[in-house]
């Protein structure tokens, strides 16, 4: 039995899933040390920049509840394929353009790219493994998207200084072509829905009755409370920390840079999660990551509102403390909001990322819009979401106390 379940492992195509996972923060961190000369080449303001982070979790969250029924009608390989190619026409746009109006505009495109490898490479897991594996593959596949605010901040700084900033989004273009050419060779056989296609006057009411009777599930909309949450906290941070680090005399290499130590606690906290799934229960591990996460936040807000903002590294140490519990807990909650979905997972997966998509679109558009107030709006932002984070809780704990409940009458 061990060498079937090694050999199914071995079959599992991580460095794919990897790929599309990181996609759309590649897209969003690739580009952050270049706001400042972005803004002076575009003869705009920081507002208008930022706003162009805030658009792009728009069409995102848009996308999420596109790409679900789309991929229930006509499959999940063509319709990935069909995202990654609008993927770098929206990117060819952002290469090009010579306006702020125009950034904004491909950067909408290509966000609506970007969410379909965000659900589809989800439903796929949810859909050919079980339950045990899914969450394996969350908890190995998740920590990775670590690496995008690391390693592409640098890559975008250093791509900007050699060759200009045009050439971070002909760097995403070589990547979505690239992650086009791959998916071509993956067999989805085992992960199509089994489902007979209906009438399409009907099907626009069965997406309606899907999603409503996947929100009526106190189990997803609480793990998907707390998921939005955490990432609305991380995306309010990506949005600020350039500006704020901008003002305190940073250059774009130490913007880059300052991602590095994040992404290193996301990683540690994320493959820390994976141990202990295997000795411990989600159930048990999920309230100590919470309080980790609030107290971290809580930290950062008292920070900024009584020192003086001269140096990012006292709002950074407890930033990573936040990336630790972001780590393990998005692997917990994903898998836990989907795994009740396995028949319409694509569906699932994109309510899911759409409200998690819009309420960071809010955060990241707040912070922009409050940008004057630096590193105080910032972190306010981050805490009113651990406000969030104890509601989606409250939600989880009751959905177990009436399992519990149900289980014992049994």
């Amino acid at each position: 039995m061990d060498k079937v379940n090694t050999a199914v492992q071995s079959k599992i195509p991580y460095i794919w899933l990897s790929g599309l996972s990181m996609l759309g923060f590649l897209a969003t961190d690739m580009y952050l040390p270049a706001f400042d000369i972005l803004r002076q080449d575009l003869s705009t303001s920081s507002q208008m920049i930022g706003w162009s982070l805030s658009i792009f979790l728009l069409g995102m969250a848009i996308g999420q509840l596109v790409y679900g029924p789309l991929s229930q009608k006509f499959g999940k390989k063509p319709v990935l394929m069909s995202s990654l190619a609008i993927f770098s026409v929206g990117t060819i746009i952002c290469a090009m353009t010579n306006s702020v109006e125009l950034l904004l505009a491909g950067r909408f495109v290509q966000s609506i790219g970007a969410a379909g490898a965000t659900i589809i490479w989800q439903s796929f897991v949810i859909e050919k493994y079980d339950e045990k594996t899914s969450q394996r593959i969350f908890a190995t596949v998740m920590p990775l998207v670590a690496l995008s605010p690391a390693l592409a901040p640098i890559v975008g700084a250093l791509l900007e200084t050699q060759f200009g900033w045009q050439s971070i989004f002909y760097c995403l273009l070589a990547i979505g072509v690239v992650w086009m050419i791959r998916s071509s060779l993956i067999d989805f056989s085992n992960a199509q829905q089994s489902q007979p296609q209906v009438a399409e006057e009907k099907q626009t009411v069965s997406v309606f009755k899907t999603y409503m009777t996947i929100l009526k599930s106190t189990k997803f909309s609480g793990n998907m409370v707390i998921y939005a949450a955490c990432s609305a906290a991380f995306f309010a941070w990506l949005t600020g920390s350039p500006f704020a680090m901008s003002a305190m005399g940073y250059s774009g290499t130490d913007i880059g840079l300052s991602y590095l130590p994040q992404t290193v606690a996301f990683i540690v906290g994320g493959y820390t999660c994976r141990s202990l799934l295997a000795r411990y229960g989600s159930e048990k591990i999920l309230p100590w990551l919470l309080k980790l996460f609030i107290i971290s936040v809580i930290v950062m807000f008292a920070v900024a509102m009584t020192t003086e903002q001269s140096s990012i590294i006292p709002l950074l140490i407890p930033m990573c403390f936040m990336a630790a519990a972001n780590g393990a807990i998005y692997p917990i909650v994903a898998n836990n909001a989907l795994v009740g979905f396995k028949e319409n997972s694509a569906s699932a997966s994109g309510l899911m990322n759409f409200l998690q998509m819009m309420l960071c679109m809010v955060a990241s558009a707040v912070v922009s819009l409050f940008s004057d107030y630096g590193v105080v709006a910032m972190t306010a932002v981050m805490v009113f979401q651990s406000v969030l984070v104890i509601v989606g809780y409250g939600l989880v704990k009751k959905e177990r106390n009436l399992q519990n409940l149900t289980e014992a009458t049994l």
